[in-house]
């Protein structure tokens, strides 16, 4: 089997998507920093089982559309261009496989167009962690029932500079558009390199912690990767993730992750007529045992969503993956994500 390419013009902007396979699509979407090359283990299995594997590179990211206004990334946006991409595709509903900021944008779908939904796997940040958001509380989220440094009824921008008066975090320095552009698009392979080890089971993200935010860099508070290879990332698997950030102009080479960014203000306030919705779809949550986020997170967050979601068909964690649970431990998420599609 072989993957095709294509440009597909969904809400206003041209995407770029990967697909294999025919049946119902399974629709893959990446976080920051991914692209549609983030699934490319998950593709041919779920291809020979049935499926259209779809793997998009989101808008920002890759070969798709870079828009350069903030506003151009937000819930809404990001949840028109999947069912945009459903239509040109001309599938009435979809399978959504999110990771990461792809997490919160498959949740999006599932409780306000859960018609379109045939199923959700939620992959590294359970529902609803939105970003600071209500982790799960909804109307009645207060800090202490999240359990988070940061947050409460807050604007999460506002929560956020708290945090950063006490040191460094990505959250509040990534909002000043300007410093982490240029900061960021001046050595994208480096970037790449140190974040996908950081956050990976082997890194350590949370030395973030001992940096003051004055005079401080993303690349500061992330440490030097070893030498590729890695067991999970070959040197010809990061040059293809160089070049393709690299595609733009350097201010946007991150861009969809930079705005996604600083979309939490504006996606709190989105998703506040949604507060209470719970997810009524089949679901799926799958993430590293060794995730950061699993770390930063309300300590009950995963039985939060079990409340939230009551057709979750499973709680996935594992073992020797950190936060890119899918190209870390490839096989054992392939077959969780293969055994949740045979129950649909």
């Amino acid at each position: 089997m072989t993957i095709e390419h294509r440009m597909v013009e969904t809400n206003g902007i041209n995407l770029h998507v990967a697909m294999m396979g025919e049946g119902m699509p399974v629709v893959f979407c990446h976080g920051f920093p991914g692209l549609w090359y983030s699934w490319r283990n998950q593709m041919e299995p779920v291809a020979k089982a049935g499926f259209r594997a779809v793997a998009v590179d989101q808008r920002g990211y890759g070969r798709s559309d870079r828009p350069a206004d903030p506003l151009e990334y937000d819930a809404d946006k990001v949840m028109d261009d999947m069912l945009g991409l459903l239509d040109a595709l001309g599938a009435d509903k979809a399978v959504f496989v999110g990771h990461d900021f792809g997490a919160q944008q498959v949740c999006n779908l599932a409780v306000r167009h859960p018609d379109r939904v045939a199923g959700v796997v939620i992959m590294a940040c359970p529902y609803d962690f939105d970003l600071a958001g209500r982790a799960g509380h909804g109307s009645k989220a207060t800090q202490q029932q999240r359990g988070m440094e940061w947050g409460g009824g807050m604007r999460p921008s506002e929560a956020f500079a708290m945090a950063a008066e006490k040191h460094f975090l990505h959250l509040h320095y990534f909002q000043a558009i300007g410093p982490a552009e240029k900061e960021l698009g001046a050595q994208p392979g480096e970037v790449l390199k140190r974040l996908f080890w950081a956050l990976s089971g082997q890194g350590d993200y949370k030395d973030y912690v001992n940096h003051p935010s004055e005079g401080t860099g993303y690349l500061d508070v992330l440490a030097p990767a070893p030498a590729l290879p890695w067991p999970w990332m070959s040197e010809a698997d990061m040059q293809y993730y160089a070049d393709e950030f690299s595609r733009s102009e350097p201010d946007l080479a991150f861009i969809g992750g930079l705005n996604s960014y600083r979309m939490a203000d504006r996606n709190w306030e989105l998703g506040e007529p949604w507060a209470d919705a719970n997810i009524e779809v089949p679901a799926l949550f799958i993430a590293g045992a060794q995730d950061i986020v699993l770390q930063m997170i309300a300590p009950d967050a995963l039985e939060t969503q079990k409340q939230r979601v009551p057709d979750l068909r499973g709680t996935v964690l594992i073992e020797g993956a950190g936060h890119f649970v899918q190209m870390e431990q490839p096989e054992a998420t392939t077959r969780a994500l293969l055994d949740f599609l045979a129950t649909l």
